[in-house]
Protein backbone atom coordinates (compact mmCIF):
# COMPACT_ATOMS: atom_id res chain seq x y z
CA UNK A 1 0.00 0.00 0.00
CA UNK A 2 1.45 3.36 -0.85
CA UNK A 3 1.07 7.09 0.94
CA UNK A 4 1.52 10.09 -0.31
CA UNK A 5 2.28 13.40 2.21
CA UNK A 6 1.66 16.65 -0.53
CA UNK A 7 2.98 19.46 1.76
CA UNK A 8 4.46 17.20 4.83
CA UNK A 9 7.02 20.72 5.24
CA UNK A 10 3.77 22.45 6.63
CA UNK A 11 3.72 20.20 9.35
CA UNK A 12 7.41 18.20 9.81
CA UNK A 13 9.80 19.60 11.57
CA UNK A 14 12.31 18.49 13.84
CA UNK A 15 10.27 19.33 17.02
CA UNK A 16 7.84 17.00 16.72
CA UNK A 17 7.59 13.09 15.77
CA UNK A 18 6.05 11.86 12.73
CA UNK A 19 7.00 8.14 13.58
CA UNK A 20 3.19 7.61 14.07
CA UNK A 21 2.15 8.13 10.84
CA UNK A 22 4.47 4.90 10.47
CA UNK A 23 2.68 1.43 9.63
CA UNK A 24 3.89 -1.96 8.28
CA UNK A 25 1.40 -2.14 5.63
CA UNK A 26 2.43 1.64 3.75
CA UNK A 27 5.41 2.67 2.15
CA UNK A 28 5.16 6.68 2.20
CA UNK A 29 6.73 9.10 0.34
CA UNK A 30 7.42 13.12 1.69
CA UNK A 31 6.73 16.01 -0.30
CA UNK A 32 7.86 18.96 0.79
CA UNK A 33 5.44 20.87 -1.13
CA UNK A 34 3.36 19.86 -4.17
CA UNK A 35 2.92 22.46 -6.44
CA UNK A 36 -0.71 22.10 -8.58
CA UNK A 37 1.28 20.84 -11.71
CA UNK A 38 2.53 17.54 -9.72
CA UNK A 39 -0.63 16.49 -7.75
CA UNK A 40 -1.69 14.54 -10.52
CA UNK A 41 1.34 12.28 -10.72
CA UNK A 42 2.14 12.54 -7.10
CA UNK A 43 -1.65 10.93 -6.18
CA UNK A 44 -1.92 8.71 -9.32
CA UNK A 45 -0.37 5.53 -7.61
CA UNK A 46 -1.22 6.19 -4.23
CA UNK A 47 -3.70 4.43 -2.11
CA UNK A 48 -3.78 6.88 1.02
CA UNK A 49 -3.24 10.90 0.46
CA UNK A 50 -2.47 13.43 3.09
CA UNK A 51 -2.74 16.65 2.30
CA UNK A 52 -2.83 19.85 4.45
CA UNK A 53 -3.47 22.99 1.86
CA UNK A 54 -2.24 21.39 -1.08
CA UNK A 55 -5.38 21.67 -3.68
CA UNK A 56 -6.75 17.62 -4.04
CA UNK A 57 -8.79 18.84 -7.20
CA UNK A 58 -11.51 16.72 -9.34
CA UNK A 59 -9.10 15.81 -12.08
CA UNK A 60 -6.15 14.11 -9.59
CA UNK A 61 -8.98 11.81 -8.24
CA UNK A 62 -10.22 10.71 -11.48
CA UNK A 63 -6.31 9.71 -12.06
CA UNK A 64 -5.56 8.22 -9.27
CA UNK A 65 -7.52 5.14 -9.95
CA UNK A 66 -5.63 3.53 -6.67
CA UNK A 67 -6.85 5.91 -3.82
CA UNK A 68 -9.28 4.91 -1.20
CA UNK A 69 -8.51 7.60 1.62
CA UNK A 70 -7.79 11.03 1.71
CA UNK A 71 -6.57 12.99 5.29
CA UNK A 72 -7.07 16.33 5.48
CA UNK A 73 -4.49 17.44 8.06
CA UNK A 74 -6.58 20.39 8.85
CA UNK A 75 -10.46 21.11 10.10
CA UNK A 76 -11.47 22.95 6.65
CA UNK A 77 -12.35 20.83 3.75
CA UNK A 78 -12.10 23.44 1.13
CA UNK A 79 -8.82 21.92 -0.34
CA UNK A 80 -10.66 18.30 -1.63
CA UNK A 81 -13.24 18.20 -4.59
CA UNK A 82 -15.51 16.30 -1.69
CA UNK A 83 -18.32 15.97 -4.51
CA UNK A 84 -15.57 14.14 -7.39
CA UNK A 85 -14.37 11.97 -4.09
CA UNK A 86 -17.43 10.79 -3.26
CA UNK A 87 -18.14 9.81 -6.90
CA UNK A 88 -14.91 7.73 -6.81
CA UNK A 89 -16.10 6.11 -3.50
CA UNK A 90 -12.98 7.33 -1.83
CA UNK A 91 -13.34 8.20 1.65
CA UNK A 92 -12.14 11.71 3.63
CA UNK A 93 -11.08 12.37 6.78
CA UNK A 94 -10.50 15.57 8.87
CA UNK A 95 -8.96 16.19 12.13
CA UNK A 96 -11.34 18.55 14.52
CA UNK A 97 -9.81 20.21 17.78
CA UNK A 98 -6.37 19.75 17.61
CA UNK A 99 -5.41 23.58 17.53
CA UNK A 100 -7.72 24.95 20.24
CA UNK A 101 -5.22 25.76 23.34
CA UNK A 102 -2.57 26.92 20.59
CA UNK A 103 -5.30 29.13 18.87
CA UNK A 104 -6.65 30.57 22.02
CA UNK A 105 -3.15 31.38 23.58
CA UNK A 106 -2.66 33.37 20.35
CA UNK A 107 -5.72 35.38 20.34
CA UNK A 108 -4.85 36.98 23.82
CA UNK A 109 -1.28 37.68 22.62
CA UNK A 110 -2.28 39.44 19.99
CA UNK A 111 -4.96 41.13 22.18
CA UNK A 112 -2.65 41.80 25.07
CA UNK A 113 0.21 43.33 23.12
CA UNK A 114 -1.92 45.34 21.59
CA UNK A 115 -4.20 46.58 24.41
CA UNK A 116 -0.25 47.06 26.52
CA UNK A 117 1.46 48.09 23.24
CA UNK A 118 4.17 45.95 23.63
CA UNK A 119 5.55 46.53 20.22
CA UNK A 120 5.48 50.02 20.34
CA UNK A 121 7.60 49.78 23.95
CA UNK A 122 9.53 47.39 22.81
CA UNK A 123 10.78 49.33 20.02
CA UNK A 124 11.19 52.28 22.23
CA UNK A 125 14.04 50.61 24.43
CA UNK A 126 16.07 49.22 21.30
CA UNK A 127 16.05 52.83 20.24
CA UNK A 128 17.65 54.08 23.83
CA UNK A 129 14.10 56.31 24.48
CA UNK A 130 13.52 54.74 27.89
CA UNK A 131 17.46 55.08 28.65
CA UNK A 132 16.96 58.85 28.49
CA UNK A 133 13.50 59.38 30.14
CA UNK A 134 13.65 61.36 33.72
CA UNK A 135 11.35 58.63 35.36
CA UNK A 136 12.08 55.07 36.60
CA UNK A 137 8.65 54.19 33.99
CA UNK A 138 8.52 54.87 30.21
CA UNK A 139 4.83 55.52 29.33
CA UNK A 140 5.09 57.04 26.44
CA UNK A 141 1.46 54.84 25.13
CA UNK A 142 -1.13 54.11 26.36
CA UNK A 143 -1.72 50.60 27.99
CA UNK A 144 -5.20 49.48 29.28
CA UNK A 145 -7.05 46.51 30.99
CA UNK A 146 -9.20 43.25 29.61
CA UNK A 147 -10.80 43.33 32.76
CA UNK A 148 -13.96 45.08 32.14
CA UNK A 149 -14.02 45.21 28.37
CA UNK A 150 -16.89 43.43 26.27
CA UNK A 151 -15.39 41.02 23.80
CA UNK A 152 -17.28 40.13 20.68
CA UNK A 153 -16.94 36.83 19.58
CA UNK A 154 -18.34 36.03 15.85
CA UNK A 155 -18.78 31.99 15.64
CA UNK A 156 -19.18 29.99 18.83
CA UNK A 157 -17.99 26.62 18.03
CA UNK A 158 -15.32 25.59 19.98
CA UNK A 159 -12.61 28.15 19.20
CA UNK A 160 -15.00 30.52 20.25
CA UNK A 161 -16.51 28.57 23.19
CA UNK A 162 -13.18 28.61 24.42
CA UNK A 163 -12.15 32.22 23.96
CA UNK A 164 -14.92 33.27 26.11
CA UNK A 165 -13.92 30.61 28.88
CA UNK A 166 -10.41 32.37 28.95
CA UNK A 167 -11.69 35.61 28.29
CA UNK A 168 -13.85 35.61 31.34
CA UNK A 169 -11.13 34.91 33.30
CA UNK A 170 -9.67 37.98 32.62
CA UNK A 171 -12.88 39.36 33.76
CA UNK A 172 -13.81 40.39 30.15
CA UNK A 173 -18.18 41.04 29.30
CA UNK A 174 -18.52 38.73 26.57
CA UNK A 175 -21.03 38.83 23.76
CA UNK A 176 -21.86 36.77 21.10
CA UNK A 177 -22.70 37.06 17.45
CA UNK A 178 -25.73 35.69 16.15
CA UNK A 179 -25.48 33.71 12.77
CA UNK A 180 -26.81 35.78 9.46
CA UNK A 181 -30.40 34.91 9.14
CA UNK A 182 -30.29 32.28 11.77
CA UNK A 183 -33.81 33.43 14.12
CA UNK A 184 -32.96 35.55 17.44
CA UNK A 185 -31.75 33.53 20.51
CA UNK A 186 -32.00 34.96 24.19
CA UNK A 187 -27.74 34.45 24.59
CA UNK A 188 -26.90 35.93 20.76
CA UNK A 189 -26.68 39.38 20.00
CA UNK A 190 -27.33 40.46 16.16
CA UNK A 191 -23.71 41.63 14.13
CA UNK A 192 -24.69 45.35 14.31
CA UNK A 193 -26.03 45.41 17.86
CA UNK A 194 -23.16 43.84 18.52
CA UNK A 195 -19.91 46.08 16.89
CA UNK A 196 -20.67 49.30 18.37
CA UNK A 197 -20.63 47.40 21.92
CA UNK A 198 -17.74 45.30 21.67
CA UNK A 199 -14.02 46.71 22.51
CA UNK A 200 -12.79 44.04 21.09
CA UNK A 201 -14.36 42.02 18.04
CA UNK A 202 -12.50 38.49 17.81
CA UNK A 203 -13.26 36.14 14.55
CA UNK A 204 -14.10 32.69 14.94
CA UNK A 205 -15.90 31.55 12.04
CA UNK A 206 -15.41 30.02 8.64
CA UNK A 207 -14.97 31.45 5.39
CA UNK A 208 -18.06 30.64 3.54
CA UNK A 209 -20.03 33.00 0.98
CA UNK A 210 -22.09 33.97 3.60
CA UNK A 211 -19.24 35.03 5.76
CA UNK A 212 -16.73 36.32 2.46
CA UNK A 213 -16.30 40.31 3.54
CA UNK A 214 -18.58 40.10 6.54
CA UNK A 215 -16.30 42.73 7.93
CA UNK A 216 -16.23 45.36 5.57
CA UNK A 217 -16.41 48.90 5.58
CA UNK A 218 -19.91 49.25 6.80
CA UNK A 219 -19.38 46.89 9.79
CA UNK A 220 -16.04 48.65 11.09
CA UNK A 221 -17.80 52.10 10.71
CA UNK A 222 -20.22 50.40 13.20
CA UNK A 223 -17.72 49.49 15.69
CA UNK A 224 -16.66 51.61 18.75
CA UNK A 225 -14.07 54.29 18.70
CA UNK A 226 -10.58 52.82 19.68
CA UNK A 227 -12.06 49.12 19.61
CA UNK A 228 -9.94 46.37 18.17
CA UNK A 229 -10.53 43.74 15.62
CA UNK A 230 -8.58 39.92 16.50
CA UNK A 231 -8.68 37.58 13.07
CA UNK A 232 -7.42 34.13 13.20
CA UNK A 233 -10.29 32.64 11.39
CA UNK A 234 -9.55 32.97 7.43
CA UNK A 235 -8.27 36.36 5.46
CA UNK A 236 -10.96 36.84 3.23
CA UNK A 237 -13.94 37.18 6.45
CA UNK A 238 -12.08 40.48 6.46
CA UNK A 239 -12.26 43.64 3.69
CA UNK A 240 -8.46 44.52 4.01
CA UNK A 241 -8.68 47.97 2.39
CA UNK A 242 -11.10 48.93 4.53
CA UNK A 243 -9.29 47.81 8.02
CA UNK A 244 -6.60 49.60 6.47
CA UNK A 245 -8.36 52.70 6.27
CA UNK A 246 -9.94 52.28 9.53
CA UNK A 247 -6.45 51.85 11.59
CA UNK A 248 -5.17 54.75 9.56
CA UNK A 249 -7.85 56.82 10.49
CA UNK A 250 -7.82 56.24 14.11
CA UNK A 251 -11.45 54.62 13.87
CA UNK A 252 -9.73 51.21 15.27
CA UNK A 253 -7.51 51.00 18.30
CA UNK A 254 -5.62 48.26 16.62
CA UNK A 255 -6.01 44.57 14.89
CA UNK A 256 -3.97 41.71 15.14
CA UNK A 257 -4.34 39.83 12.06
CA UNK A 258 -2.89 36.11 11.91
CA UNK A 259 -4.64 35.10 7.95
CA UNK A 260 -4.75 37.26 5.09
CA UNK A 261 -6.73 36.87 1.74
CA UNK A 262 -4.15 35.18 0.08
CA UNK A 263 -1.12 32.99 1.81
CA UNK A 264 1.65 33.64 1.33
CA UNK A 265 0.56 37.10 0.72
CA UNK A 266 2.34 39.12 -2.17
CA UNK A 267 0.93 42.55 -2.85
CA UNK A 268 -1.70 42.99 0.34
CA UNK A 269 -2.45 46.36 1.96
CA UNK A 270 -2.21 45.74 5.46
CA UNK A 271 1.50 44.68 4.84
CA UNK A 272 1.93 48.45 4.82
CA UNK A 273 4.95 49.71 7.31
CA UNK A 274 2.57 53.01 8.29
CA UNK A 275 -0.35 50.84 9.18
CA UNK A 276 -0.75 52.31 13.37
CA UNK A 277 -1.12 49.38 15.85
CA UNK A 278 -1.28 46.01 13.55
CA UNK A 279 0.22 42.92 14.43
CA UNK A 280 0.07 40.71 11.95
CA UNK A 281 1.56 37.03 12.35
CA UNK A 282 1.85 34.80 9.27
CA UNK A 283 -0.65 32.01 9.85
CA UNK A 284 0.55 30.29 12.95
CA UNK A 285 -1.91 30.31 15.78
CA UNK A 286 -2.71 26.81 14.88
CA UNK A 287 1.00 25.89 14.95
CA UNK A 288 2.47 25.44 18.49
CA UNK A 289 4.39 22.10 18.58
CA UNK A 290 2.10 20.63 20.96
CA UNK A 291 -0.98 20.86 18.13
CA UNK A 292 1.53 19.50 15.42
CA UNK A 293 2.08 16.49 16.81
CA UNK A 294 -1.61 15.85 17.99
CA UNK A 295 -2.50 16.78 14.47
CA UNK A 296 0.31 14.23 13.49
CA UNK A 297 -1.19 11.72 16.10
CA UNK A 298 -5.10 12.34 14.89
CA UNK A 299 -4.42 11.78 11.61
CA UNK A 300 -2.28 8.55 11.81
CA UNK A 301 -5.46 7.75 13.85
CA UNK A 302 -7.70 8.09 10.89
CA UNK A 303 -5.58 5.94 8.41
CA UNK A 304 -5.27 3.44 11.47
CA UNK A 305 -9.16 2.81 11.69
CA UNK A 306 -9.82 3.20 8.11
CA UNK A 307 -7.72 0.32 7.41
CA UNK A 308 -9.47 -1.67 10.43
CA UNK A 309 -12.68 -0.81 8.68
CA UNK A 310 -14.06 1.98 11.64
CA UNK A 311 -13.41 5.07 9.26
CA UNK A 312 -13.28 8.00 11.66
CA UNK A 313 -14.00 11.95 11.05
CA UNK A 314 -15.41 11.46 7.64
CA UNK A 315 -16.36 14.58 6.15
CA UNK A 316 -17.86 13.21 2.71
Amino acid sequence: MRGVFLDAGSLARPDIDMAPLGHESIVWAYYDFTPRGTVIERVAEADIVITNKVMVYSAALEAAKRLKLICIAATGTNNVDLDAARRRGVTVCNVLGYATPSVVEHVFTLMLALMRHLPDYQQAVRNGRWQKSLHFSFIDFPINELSGKALGIVGYGELGQAVAKVAEAFGMRILIAERPGAARRADRVPLAELLPQADVLSLHCPLTPETRAMISAKELQLMKRGAMLINTARGGIVDEAALVEALRSGRLGGAGVDVLMQEPPAENPLLADDIPNLIITPHIAWASREARQRLVNEVAANIGAFLQGKARNVVN
